[in-house]
């Protein structure tokens, strides 16, 4: 099977807060089309569309309601089609994200299965007795409370690992199983290209522990369940080996090992996964209402661990940002001052972009979006926040409501939500209507329009990160080497194959950094660098510079 994803470059759509083309505050497909030429001019080969569907928008569309129907706010299915056909006459690939781990509680599916016990669709969702007249057992959901849903009618609960809008499926009926592979042929039908599958992991739970007490959510009791990878190679051979389709899995709570079995290199099962470990390293996958900042040393382990454990076995997805996460740049970088802001940006983009794998960039990022600077609990949108205060300020009264709100500016979803910002004009161009979030107010100089301008922007770093990956096959196939590891301030890397080397340095901090110049050859030259200049051996505040080299061991 072809793997046309190995040189791609996969651009993540908000399509909520990309572009407005009818003026009505939310994104839509037209909007999308609309700015087709600018992803060309970028250079991405893959977009990732966030779901499109039907929905009642409990969770920003993850709670589906008609898989087969485009929401109503988004569009007409004529629309996606035609979005369809714009994007492959450029050469730009559609993936559709989808959820196959719950539906919504107003899908025809769950409507039925909660009318009666013996209901032809009572068995398409996870429905328990009461234990002791209360929840089978403790699991919290995602999104704060209990991960189980007393349904009055029929006397029993249901299981939902995220909202109560959200009840699971169940993967162990076969009818389920053909439900969703049935659904995704549709779409290939129509020509998406792909798909990335929500939480994807969670899908087969262990029976003999629904009625267990856990100490830890409940969406960590269910991943990578006994019969995972029988589904997924079922997945595989009924919809996505015969088109060629890429997949990319969410899939929370895994490890080097569990990759390799759900990604391998046969394509018997997902073309990659992401992973949260490094979304973890400053703790924000375990409790992210903290202020805790992330440390360099232990962002290298884990990149490094991925990197080296997959090579020649499984196939990298490299991100530092999506809808879930804060804006990498606020998270990773520096925005105190705009020179930093710049510097780090451009820093991030390199030190990612020279890693094996394929790399997401998140729509926004592109520009050095950043956090937005949210300043009452009335200005978020996002049902994780909303629920996270109300769980920890009201009910446990664990965090105190400044503390909470300060917490949520920084790792709240709503983060990366804001309106992708196009230029200086009312509403960042993004609509000529009040957006349904707030836009960030640094889009007045921070937007598409200035980067465009000037050929020193963010933008055409990123740019020409998309062009080297495609030109330089020592990016795609050359394995991975961490030098200075002890170092806690740079992360300096080697990417190796039989007639290059390119030999990476990144500084995370604001100071002026020596670095061990012994690895670069007098025959070096620089591949990509975030300053015009370069100062052998030293670095400075946010500087990475990339060096190519012909690899001595074999020429």
């Amino acid at each position: 099977m072809e793997q046309w994803w190995k040189k791609g470059v996969v651009y993540q759509i908000y399509t909520r807060s990309f572009k407005d083309s009818n003026n009505d505050g939310v994104g839509d497909l037209n909007g999308i089309i609309s700015c087709l030429d600018y992803l060309k001019f970028l250079g991405v080969d893959i977009l990732w569309l966030t779901p499109i569907y039907e929905s009642p928008n409990d969770d920003n569309g993850y709670d589906i309601s008609d898989y087969r129907k485009v929401i109503n706010e988004f569009g007409t299915i004529e629309d996606f089609l035609e979005l369809l056909n714009e994007a492959h006459s450029r050469g730009i690939k559609i993936v559709m994200d989808i959820v196959f781990n719950h539906t919504s509680d107003e899908h025809r599916w769950f409507i039925e299965s909660k009318s009666s016990k013996d209901n032809p669709y009572r068995d398409y969702y996870i429905w328990k007795e009461p234990k002791d007249g209360h929840e089978p057992n403790n699991w919290t959901s995602c999104f704060q409370g209990s991960a189980w849903e007393y349904d009055e009618n029929t006397k029993e609960y249901y299981l939902h690992l995220f909202s109560k809008k959200q009840p699971d499926l169940n993967w162990q009926n076969p009818k389920v199983r053909q439900e969703a592979f049935d659904i995704m042929n549709y779409w290939a039908n129509l020509g998406v290209d792909g798909f990335r599958l929500d939480v994807i992991n969670l899908i087969s739970k262990d029976e003999s522990k629904y009625y267990i007490d856990s100490d830890i959510k409940g969406h960590k009791v269910c991943a990578n369940g006994p019969n995972i990878h029988e589904y997924l190679q079922e997945m595989n051979q009924q919809v996505l080996y015969r088109k060629s389709l890429m997949t990319v899995g969410e899939t929370p709570s895994v490890s080097v090992d569990d990759a390799k079995r759900f990604a391998p290199l046969d394509g018997s099962e997902l073309s990659m996964i992401f992973q949260f470990e490094m979304m973890n390293v400053d703790g924000a996958e375990d409790n992210k209402w903290t202020d805790r900042r992330f440390k360099l040393l232990d962002l290298k382990r884990i990149m490094t661990n991925w990197q080296v454990g997959l090579y020649n076995k499984s196939w990298n997805s490299l991100f530092w940002s999506n809808h879930d996460q804060p804006r990498c740049v606020s998270r990773f970088g520096d925005t105190s001052t705009p020179f930093y802001h710049e510097k780090s940006a451009k820093m991030l983009g390199i030190c990612l972009h020279m890693m094996q794998g394929t790399p997401y960039i998140y729509q926004g990022e592109e520009l050095g979006m950043t956090n937005a600077p949210f300043e009452s609990l009335e200005d978020y949108r996002d049902i994780d926040s909303l629920n996270s205060y109300k769980q920890l300020v009201e009910v446990e009264k664990s965090v105190a409501h400044e503390d909470m709100l300060r917490y949520l500016r920084k790792s709240s979803r709503d983060n990366a939500r804001t309106p992708m910002q196009w230029d200086n004009s009312e509403y960042a161009g993004f609509s000529k209507k009040q957006p349904w979030i707030m836009i960030n107010p640094n889009y007045k100089y921070i937007n598409a329009k200035i980067e465009l301008s000037n050929t020193n922007s963010i933008f055409y770093t990123y740019k020409k990160l998309i062009q080297l990956r495609k030109e330089y096959n020592i990016i795609t196939d050359g394995y991975y080497e961490l030098f200075m590891e002890d170092d806690p301030n740079i992360y300096a890397y080697k990417r190796i194959n039989k007639e290059q080397e390119l030999i990476v340095y990144c500084n995370f901090t604001s100071y002026l950094l020596e670095y061990d110049s012994s690895y670069i050859h007098e025959d070096a030259s620089i591949l990509i660098s975030n300053y015009e200049d370069q100062l052998l051996g030293k670095l400075r505040a946010y500087e990475s510079v990339v060096f190519i080299q012909k690899n001595r061991k074999t020429s």
